[in-house]
C-alpha cells in the first residue's frame, strides 16, 4: 500500500478520556476533561497528564502539586464532554455536571464518585513542552468501584472506558477483546 506524507500531528488513536479533579489554594474543586495522558512507569506507579498553561486546572494543579485522575465510563459521556467544554473559572463543574465530590486519602483534591476508577496523584515534575505542560505524578492511592471487578482484575466490559480520537474530535467506545498478552506465543 503506498504511503502519503501528511502534516505532523498527534495521530495516536485512540487516547484515553480522563477527568482530572484538582483544588487550588482557594479550596474550590474543579474538573477538567483531558485526553493527553497515560502511564509513564509501573514501579513506582507514575502517570503523566498534559494540560495547557492557559487552562484553569493547570494553575490549580501547580498550586497544590496534586490531582485525582478519574476514569469515567460511557454512561457519563455527556457530563464528561461538558466538563471539557466550559471553564471552571466561570462555573462549579461538580454542581453543573451533576458529579459528586468524594473524600480522598492522600491528596486534598476530591475524587469523582461517579467515576469507577480514581487515582490520587502527587506531582513529581512539570515539563513545559510547548502548547502543554506535562505533569509527571506518582499514584499514591487508588480506588475502584467493586462492581467493575472480576476477582482482583478490572473488567473492561464493566468499566466501559471512553476513548477520544483527537484529530477528528470523536469519542469512541472500546470494542471486544481480540487477544490477551502473550497470545502469539501460545499459538492462539
Amino acid at each position: 500500500m503506498p504511503k502519503k506524507s501528511i502534516k505532523p500531528s498527534t495521530y495516536i488513536y485512540p487516547s484515553p478520556v480522563m477527568l482530572i479533579s484538582s483544588q487550588g489554594k482557594d479550596g474550590k474543586p474543579n474538573i477538567a476533561t483531558i485526553s493527553w495522558g497515560g502511564v509513564l512507569c509501573s514501579d513506582p506507579p507514575i502517570v503523566g497528564i498534559s494540560v495547557r498553561p492557559t487552562r484553569h486546572s493547570n494553575r490549580l494543579i501547580k498550586e497544590a502539586m496534586e490531582f485525582v485522575l478519574n476514569i469515567p465510563s460511557e454512561k457519563r459521556l455527556k457530563e464528561t464532554d461538558y466538563c471539557g467544554s466550559v471553564s471552571g473559572r466561570d462555573i462549579d463543574k461538580f454542581s453543573e455536571a451533576g458529579f459528586t465530590a468524594g473524600n480522598t486519602e492522600r491528596v486534598k483534591a476530591p475524587l469523582i464518585k461517579e467515576c469507577p476508577i480514581n487515582l490520587e496523584c502527587k506531582v513529581k515534575q512539570i515539563l513545559n513542552l510547548g502548547s502543554h505542560d506535562l505533569f509527571i505524578a506518582e499514584v499514591v492511592a487508588a480506588h475502584v468501584d467493586e462492581e467493575i471487578l472480576e476477582g482482583d482484575r478490572i473488567s473492561m466490559d464493566r468499566l466501559s472506558p471512553i476513548s477520544y480520537c483527537p484529530v477528528v474530535q470523536e469519542y469512541r467506545s472500546m470494542g471486544e477483546m481480540i487477544g490477551s498478552y502473550g497470545f502469539s506465543k501460545k499459538g492462539k
